[in-house]
């Protein structure tokens, strides 16, 4: 009999621990930015993908939605409770009058430049406490790796 690892079992592992590290992170950033600027992980990560945009440069809500991965229905509900808030607002498009492009306020781009620092403080946090559990090591490994090529 065999005693070599199962290679799909492995995979399967290392996605597990892909998915508990991504929810950590999340959770623990989630809760700064809620605390300190009421913000949600998918409010922040939408103005971040908004405001990103060229001047000249729209996203449609089905590019808005693949942007944050979410269903449109879900991206339209978020949309709107942030618009509501004053901190988004939707353009028909001047040239196809059913397209819809959503860009971030200037009451927007404040909180957004507010709350990165937060942001970015919990995510080196949430990686550091994540370096001490040894399933999770190679991935913030790569991930730091990968920001500095």
């Amino acid at each position: 009999m065999s005693t070599a690892a199962n290679p799909s079992t492995a995979l399967a592992q290392h996605w597990c621990a892909l998915s508990a590290l991504h929810d950590g992170i999340a959770d623990h950033i989630e809760r700064r930015l809620e605390a300190a600027h009421g913000l949600s992980v998918r409010e922040f990560s939408l103005l971040t993908v908004l405001d990103r945009q060229a001047p000249d440069r729209h996203l449609q809500m089905r590019q808005v939605a693949e942007a944050v991965v979410l269903s449109q229905s879900a991206t339209t509900r978020l949309v709107t409770r942030m618009e509501d808030r004053g901190l988004l607002q939707r353009t028909i498009c001047a040239d196809d009058r059913r397209g819809i492009y959503t860009d971030v306020t200037e009451a927007g781009r404040k909180l957004l430049t507010d709350a990165t620092p937060t942001h970015d403080r919990a995510l080196a946090e949430a990686l550091e406490e994540a370096r001490k559990n040894p399933e999770f090591t190679p991935l913030v490994e790569v991930l730091e790796r990968i920001g500095t090529e």
